[in-house]
Parts: structure tokens; C-alpha cells; sequence
């Protein structure tokens, strides 16, 4: 993770994390940037499952240039918390729940859950969505940054996408799911052209999402059970297929229950195109949306100065 401005105060640690289930002691590593006294702290919830707190690291810019305090952490079995291998494939460990319960431990460690605001990107803005929807006294402000409602409705909108691409690129991705070989470089580079459009259009890469990506080649255990249950060497999770308890995850019916202020983000050539968020649109009572017109998924990175702009506007106003 790249070091931030030398002026901003900078907390590094880790909190206890109670898991009976884990049979070993668990803690939630965190970094805080600016001053937590100061201001209401943004807390950030990276996606995945199975990425990192890196990839969202750009947010420090909202404690540099608009000083508000930003708590970034690594979700458990990711990044610089604690790893359980030995988990994989347990279902019944890797839940919704888990992580709801270590966001509210963060904050209760931490000391600021009587007072704070939610970022969560993709998997993270689903997250934190649902944190919302049990209307926790402090929450303040929640921010959806292209996180889908319905998970149906976003293995719809990857294969509509999928149509775009190449037709050397859809035959080359057509062939390795058939034979079960989706572990191969052609299809991994087929899957890259995929993403370069529509998860980061920046040539080169944020050096930040290569290095969330490398902490899921480390440790997949993750991303692989809560995707597609367990790790093959063959066949693996895609955005076309989500066959792990993630599959029939959905907010639509509960999405009405979130009480504050929420703005929704999404950008132009997103995976999380429109109709993927516009139920978050449609049910929540009190949310703005903007749409960013040239970015993918990661607008934090693609259009970083005008992303800035608008959270903090929205935080502040």
C-alpha cells in the first residue's frame, strides 16, 4: 500500500476479532488516514469477495484535499488480516454475517460507531448496504459505488457485456469454459480484454488493483467460496457464473429499509451498468445518483479528481 502525504496523521493496527467458528485467534487489520477527531471518519468497504483494501486506496485524497478521515481495512481471510485456508469451501463459515459483524467490531473497537459514513464498492457497497438496512444509530451518510442490487441481475448485464467483445475473444472464452480449462493463459488473457473495458479502462493499471489482485493469487480462499464454493484447478469463478452462496444474493426487498442519505455511483462503461444499481434508485428513500461518463468500475481511479469532488460534496454538504 503507497505511503500517503507526509502531513496527514497516519494509524496503522489491528483489532481483535472474536470467531468462535475460526478455532483460532482472528484480527482485522485497519489504517487510518487524517484525523479521527476531527471530523465524521469514512469507513471503506473494499469488493471482491477476496480483494483488498489497496484498491481503494485513492480515498486518501478525501483526507488530504477535503479533511475527512478515511478507516481503510482489509476484510478478513484478505490482505493483512487474518488468513484461514483451511476454510475453504466452508459455506457456512463465509457469510454475509461474518463480515457484517467484523465491520460492526471495527467501528465498536475503534470508537466511532455513534458517529460515521460507509463507502463500499462492488462487493463492499453490497455490503455496506446491507449494514445500512439494519439502521445503525450512528451511520450518517452511506455511499453505493458500483455495487449490484441482485446478483441475477448481475450475471445478466456480464454475459449482455460479454457480447461486445471480440469474436476471437468470446470463441477463445467459449471453448475454455466448455472444456473445463478456465485456468489457462489464453483464457485469463481472454477475461483481461474483458476487464480492460469494463472493470479499468486505464492503460496501465492502477498499480494499487494489481496489487489487490495479487493478494487473491496468495490466498483465494475467499473469493473462491463465496463465488464458487470451492477452488479447482480447472474452473474456477467468473463474472458469467456465480455459483457460490453469493448467487442468490439480493437487497431489492430490504433496500427501502435504508434511512439515510445514500448516493448511488456507477460509471458509463461499468460492469454494474445501470439496471445492476437502479433498484438501489428505486427503493431507497432518500438517494442521489451519478453516473461517471468516462469510467468503468473503478471511477475512484479513472476519473479520480471529479470522483473525489462529488463523495465529498455529498459527505459535506
Amino acid at each position: 500500500m503507497s505511503a500517503p502525504p507526509l502531513n496527514l496523521k497516519v494509524i496503522e493496527g489491528e483489532v481483535e476479532f472474536h470467531v468462535t467458528a475460526a478455532n483460532k485467534p482472528c484480527k482485522t487489520w485497519y489504517k487510518a488516514i487524517g484525523d479521527l477527531g476531527a471530523r465524521r471518519p469514512l469507513i471503506v468497504l473494499h469488493g471482491g469477495p477476496g480483494a483488498t483494501s489497496d484498491v481503494m486506496l485513492s480515498l486518501a485524497d478525501l483526507a488530504e484535499k477535503h479533511g475527512i478521515p478515511v478507516i481503510f481495512y482489509d476484510q478478513l481471510g484478505n490482505g493483512n488480516s487474518t488468513h484461514l485456508p483451511e476454510k475453504m469451501g466452508d459455506i457456512s463459515f463465509w457469510t454475509e454475517q461474518l463480515f457484517l459483524d467484523e465491520l460492526d467490531n471495527l467501528l465498536g473497537q475503534l470508537g466511532v460507531q455513534d458517529d460515521y459514513d460507509v463507502l463500499g464498492h462492488s462487493w463492499g457497497g453490497m455490503l455496506g448496504a446491507r449494514h445500512a438496512t439494519r439502521q445503525p444509530k450512528g451511520l450518517k451518510h452511506l455511499v453505493i459505488s458500483s455495487s449490484p442490487a441482485d446478483m441475477g441481475l448481475w450475471v445478466q448485464i456480464q454475459n449482455a457485456l460479454r457480447t461486445e467483445l471480440p469474436q476471437d475473444v468470446q470463441d477463445t472464452l467459449d471453448k475454455h469454459e466448455k472444456d473445463g480449462t478456465t485456468a489457462s493463459d489464453d483464457y485469463q488473457a481472454a477475461m483481461r480484454v474483458f476487464y480492460s473495458r469494463f472493470l479499468c479502462r486505464m492503460d496501465p493499471w492502477p498499480k494499487e488493483l494489481d496489487e489487490s489482485l495479487a493478494w487473491i493469487d496468495k490466498d483465494s480462499t475467499v473469493y473462491f467460496t463465496m463465488r464458487a464454493l470451492v477452488k479447482s484447478s480447472t474452473n474456477g469463478p467468473s463474472e458469467f457464473y456465480i455459483t457460490g452462496p453469493l448467487k442468490d444474493w439480493s437487497i431489492i426487498d430490504e433496500a427501502h429499509k435504508i434511512a439515510v442519505s445514500t448516493l448511488l455511483l456507477n460509471g458509463r462503461y461499468d460492469e454494474a451498468r445501470d439496471p445492476a444499481v437502479e433498484p438501489f434508485f428505486r427503493e431507497v428513500p432518500h438517494i442521489k445518483w451519478f453516473t461517471f461518463a468516462e469510467s468503468s468500475h473503478l471511477s475512484h481511479f479513472e476519473e479520480r479528481e471529479r470522483f473525489m469532488e462529488i463523495v465529498a460534496g455529498f459527505l459535506l454538504g
